[in-house]
């Protein structure tokens, strides 16, 4: 079963839930938290961006990450994801890039590894187990 199309349906459907799940999870904190998308504005203005720009946080936190969860225009949902970790990354973690942690692992490890698995969906497509099918559109 290991190179089985199968078993590699299977990866693609854990690594887009996977990653859709944690940054979902970062969505709901922004629609629920106190702060709501105030501090996303603030840095998009500190940077000369329009305000309106600081919504597309929601698109990026909570609209792609439940198309990939289900596996419906997943490239397209990936490459939504992964531009919003650059844009992270360019507005509040620059100074960090070349910063290791406590433990001694990189600073970014986590907006790295999420970077680095939406560009991989975004290869790879959702894979058959997912609402879009093998086939589907921008799967």
């Amino acid at each position: 079963m290991a190179g089985s199309q199968d078993s590699q349906d299977l990866g693609k459907a854990l690594l887009r839930i996977v990653l859709g799940v944690l940054i979902l999870m970062h969505g709901i904190a922004k629609l629920t938290g106190d702060s709501g998308i105030g501090f996303v504005s603030k840095l998009v203005a500190d940077v000369g961006l329009p305000a309106w720009v600081a919504y597309g946080v929601y698109i990026g936190e909570v609209v792609a990450p439940i198309l990939l969860i289900i596996g419906l225009w997943s490239r397209l949902a990936a490459l939504v994801v992964a531009i919003n970790m650059l844009f992270a990354v360019a507005l509040v973690h620059t100074k960090e890039l070349a910063m290791l942690s406590k433990t001694g692992g990189w600073a970014l490890e986590l907006q790295g590894m999420f970077l680095g698995a939406a560009l991989a969906v975004a290869l790879l497509g959702a894979g058959r187990f997912s609402v879009g099918g093998i086939n589907g559109k921008l799967n």
